[in-house]
């Protein structure tokens, strides 16, 4: 599986946990290191994240943002502070590429504009 397919399933996957409010685990085909990274990475850290998000956001409140998007963000902000591996710009497009897939005609743009200020 390469990176852009596993931050697709890690979306799914965590945007299902965020909806059901239960655990989800990729089942063991998706046995992708990147993938399970990044689905343990944002449960282990999701008060940190969303903290960091919650603090880059204007005229907006974190319980405000539909699903969709905060699994987005959630993501692109566990790559931008936790995998230093992985260059920021890059973690901003696959997001972008996300939200433009899975949200409305406004989420790119509020995608970039908050991870931009995270990264600023």
């Amino acid at each position: 599986m390469n990176r852009h397919a596993a931050r697709e399933k890690a979306f799914q996957l965590l945007f299902q946990l965020d909806m059901h409010d239960h655990d989800t685990r990729p089942e063991p085909e998706e046995n992708d290191p990147f993938l399970r990274t990044l689905v343990e990475g944002v449960r282990n850290s999701r008060e940190e994240i969303d903290t960091t998000i919650s603090q880059h956001l204007e005229n907006w409140s974190f319980t405000r943002i539909a699903s969709v998007e905060k699994t987005i963000l959630r993501i692109a902000t566990y790559e931008i502070k936790f995998l230093e591996d992985i260059p920021q710009n890059v973690s901003i497009n696959e997001a972008i590429e996300l939200a433009n897939r899975y949200g409305d005609e406004k989420s790119g743009k509020f995608i970039n504009g908050v991870l931009a200020k995270i990264i600023a």
